[in-house]
């Protein structure tokens, strides 16, 4: 994924209303940025903190920028935009960098039953069903550098159905694959936050248990380039 002009930098004021972000350009320049990221956020919302955004060069659009990276604690850079994570992941499937998952027929946005997942693979008689994660929570400023970084990073309701339904798919005979795509750079493993959503931390495991098949990759976060880096264990504590 390659920003062409590269991303522009600012400081960050404050987040609100859940999709508004105010920065001052490195300019000096007051700007509002739309926030595609639907989770708190935590420790990748903080005032003061750097930006990375991007101009859509749309005048007619409320807020024709939006707020693509931070960089957060022990100087790391995530990506807060969630709107980006599935094609990020796509784009390494179809180029044959995840080498578990062959771009067979790589589809997105695609309905089983009444659910419907991220990405599948097998064209019109999909084999693979692949929900995708955006995963950004690390340790914060006063926590030790452990390289961990968790999802979620509030209480997910629709996380925890997602993962009942990957196994819905292995029980009927399908492939069911879940991806984190983490976008933090300082990630050396990722896992589940079970001190803010136990439920989710025990349905994780439970998936695996089960046959659902759970990867997890880094994503090298530039301002001229967002690209899954390199695949990360998983940890269990």
């Amino acid at each position: 994924m390659i920003f062409d002009p590269p991303l522009a930098q600012g400081t960050l004021v404050r987040r609100y209303k859940r999709f508004m972000a105010d920065i001052i350009t490195a300019d000096g320049e007051a700007l509002t940025l739309h926030c595609p990221n639907t989770g708190s956020m935590k420790h990748c919302a903080e005032p003061g903190a750097t930006v990375l955004y991007s101009d859509s060069g749309n005048p007619k659009r409320k807020y024709r920028h939006t707020w693509e990276a931070v960089q957060v604690a022990h100087g790391y850079w995530a990506g807060v935009n969630t709107g980006r994570t599935n094609a990020l992941v796509a784009e390494a499937i179809a180029a044959g960098q995840v080498p578990e998952l062959v771009a067979d027929g790589l589809r997105r946005e695609v309905t089983w039953g009444d659910s419907r997942f991220d990405l599948a693979l097998g064209g019109d008689s999909p084999h693979t069903w692949i929900e995708v994660k955006n995963v950004t929570l690390g340790p914060g400023p006063e926590q030790a550098d452990d390289g961990v970084i968790r999802f979620p990073d509030a209480v997910t309701e629709r996380g925890q159905k997602h993962l009942r339904t990957l196994m819905q798919v292995v029980a009927s005979g399908g492939r069911a694959v879940l991806f984190f795509c983490v976008q933090h750079t300082g990630a050396r493993a990722a896992g589940a936050a079970a001190d803010i959503d136990p439920r989710y931390a025990a349905l994780l495991r439970e998936a695996q248990q089960s046959g659902v098949e759970i990867l997890a990759w880094r994503t090298r976060i530039s301002p001229q380039q967002f690209a899954l880096e390199q695949p990360l264990p998983l940890v269990w504590d």
